[in-house]
């Protein structure tokens, strides 16, 4: 007979501490899920991730021809195939903060700045910022508490905190997505190394130092809890926990291999910091580290930055030498279009490698990726004409039962963004009359 074990429980040994998946042993979960849907009541709590891609989208080969769930997946989103029913298309949202009401350039700052919070933000590039609580710093502000992190910010591409980076707006909007309070943004870490020691590693610099000294793996100082706590728990919670850890020591091993990797010439087009220095690797890598964080429960909420509003990264892996900023004003020809689907393409096969992981994981009732909410977008539609209405929104996982996945949905003209913000609110049990220009929850994502 299994023992009771706290959600609390971490594996601990010099300075480290290593977090738990949700496991059975630790009983079942209440939530605004349960309430919501009595018979599949969840039994793992709900995650919300919220990732970014920039300079909109070649609209044309993202919409979906149809409604419902007998839509048939777009060029751009063929990559989803393996999850198709695990996502929801969302047509007619907008992002009115992003627009310039009077501010003439800037919309990629403002879109950035605008994707989370809701909020028009104010025209400086001076220290004097302004802009609105994001709805990740929401969620951390009421969740926060039940996790080691209360939220997690990452991305793949460096960014300035200040200076002039589009048309007068400062650096800090086109490069930062969570705000904790409208002049606090929250920058994000683009070092996987650093994050996974943000998640894993609780020493000092002198204990990051001796481990990398000895050389030795987070888990080499927390085997033996780890054989104490396996004694205690079920079958399916060993073989969690084995799958646990070796996801853990997977990916030490390839930050210490990014590591020792000799320096890659640097090509005629930025290229951020951070290891490794193969763009589809990195990604890849940070979505792992994503994984981790929620299937450890270090932190239930979470946002990620691809590249920066306005990057101009060149994507020769995909067979695109040009930048993507430039690209993205391509004043209707079809070459420079279909150059930009490319692109577009390729961050949708990293989103599908990221569901493709969380489905993988059994947890609780279902898997990982059926108590989370991963909503993926930009609040630039077509790059081209800079709007910022109809955008390229997706939705995934089925947020512990409330959410029916696998449709296409189409709102009415200028329904805010941020009712979808609230409706993901609501799930992690948090309820707000309002969140920027918000008019009330999304309707319909339960049909």
């Amino acid at each position: 007979m299994t023992q009771p074990v706290s959600r609390r429980t971490v594996l601990q040994g010099l300075s480290t501490a290593v977090a738990l998946p949700w496991l059975e042993s630790m009983g079942p979960m209440t939530s605004w899920a349960a309430e919501a849907s009595p018979a599949k009541a969840a039994t793992a709590p709900n995650r919300l991730a919220f990732l970014y891609v920039p300079n909109g989208k070649n609209m044309a080969d993202w919409t979906p021809a149809t409604e419902g769930s007998a839509f048939e997946l777009t060029p751009i989103l063929e990559p989803l195939a393996p999850v198709k029913d695990d996502v929801t298309i969302l047509t007619g949202l907008t992002a009115d903060g992003a627009r310039p009401h009077g501010d003439g350039g800037g919309d990629h700052a403002r879109a950035l700045a605008a994707f989370l919070t809701g909020a028009h933000p104010v025209k400086t590039d001076g220290t004097d910022i302004r802009n609105g609580i994001s709805v990740d710093q929401v969620a951390a502000s009421r969740i926060g508490d039940q996790t080691r992190l209360a939220s997690l910010e990452i991305g793949c591409e460096a960014g300035a905190m200040a200076g002039n980076c589009d048309s007068g707006y400062s650096c800090v909007y086109s490069s930062t997505m969570a705000w904790r309070s409208a002049t606090q943004p929250l920058p994000k870490e683009v070092n996987p190394k650093l994050v996974f020691e943000r998640l894993f590693g609780s020493g000092g610099n002198a204990d990051r130092v001796q481990r990398d000294k000895l050389r030795k793996s987070v888990l080499d100082f927390v085997r033996e809890d780890s054989r104490d706590l396996q004694a205690k728990v079920s079958m399916n919670d060993q073989r969690k926990l084995d799958e646990y850890f070796s996801s853990i020591r997977d990916i030490e091993q390839r930050i210490e291999r990014a590591t020792h990797l000799p320096e890659v010439k640097a090509p005629d087009y930025p290229v951020p910091a951070g290891i490794p220095k193969d763009f589809p690797d990195h990604v890849k890598l940070m979505c792992d580290l994503l994984v981790l964080a929620f299937q450890a429960d270090v932190t239930r909420v979470s946002t990620f930055v691809f590249t920066n509003e306005g990057s101009n990264r060149a994507y020769p892996f995909v067979g695109v030498s040009e930048g993507h900023h430039d690209l993205s004003h391509h004043g209707n020809d079809a070459k420079k279009k279909e150059k930009i689907r490319d692109i577009n393409k390729f961050h949708v096969s990293q989103l599908s490698y990221l569901l493709q992981k969380l489905k993988a994981i059994p947890e609780g009732d279902g898997t990982l990726l059926d108590h989370c909410l991963i909503a993926y977008g930009s609040a630039n539609s077509d790059g081209n004409a800079h709007n910022h209405d109809n955008l390229p929104i997706l939705l995934a996982g089925k947020g512990g039962g409330t959410v029916q996945s696998g449709r296409h949905l189409v709102y009415q003209k200028e329904t805010p963004l941020s009712n979808l913000w609230l409706s993901m609110l609501e799930r992690v049990d948090v309820k707000l009359p309002f969140l920027g220009d918000s008019t009330g929850a999304l309707q319909n994502l339960m049909s």
